[in-house]
């Protein structure tokens, strides 16, 4: 069975109340709910972790290979923009990960169109609200298959 990590940055707590036309009125509890019974049906196992803090999402994907992760779900939320950090922890475990946002980021602030993690990732889903995670989700799983 594979095991997939979810990893969610900054605010994403706050999803559900948080700017709903930009994110949805999903909660993140609500979304991660979804995701596990989704992941069940493709034969995964899948384990989330939220965090605000930069040092605390290094340090879980810097983990991950110790936890017996096969590929990582992130949304880097803000660091995506700023974070070297997040970056070289994906590169140093060297997993297949998939960004996912929920909303386009490429239709906001033009801070927002440049993402340091993207690069050390297989790709990149944004823009389908809730759905995003699911489509993430298939995207890593597929991924992983096609590695055998």
């Amino acid at each position: 069975m594979k095991k997939i990590l979810l990893i969610n940055g900054p605010n994403l707590q706050l999803l559900g109340v948080r700017e709903p036309g930009i994110y949805g009125v999903k909660t993140l509890p609500e979304i991660v709910a979804d995701l596990r019974e989704y992941a069940v049906e493709l034969g995964c196992e899948l384990e989330d972790f939220q965090s605000n803090s930069e040092g605390a999402l290094v340090d879980k994907i810097g983990g991950s290979l110790a936890a017996g992760v096969d590929g990582i779900i992130i949304n880097p939320a803000a660091y995506t923009h700023t974070s070297v950090a997040l970056r070289d922890a994906l590169a140093a475990v060297a997993l297949p990960a998939v960004e996912v946002h929920l909303s386009n980021v490429q239709e906001r602030e033009d801070f927002r169109h440049k993402s340091y993690t993207a690069a050390k990732c297989v790709g990149v889903i944004a823009g389908f609200g809730a759905f995003s995670y699911r489509l993430a989700l298939q995207a890593l799983v597929n991924h992983l298959d096609s590695l055998k």
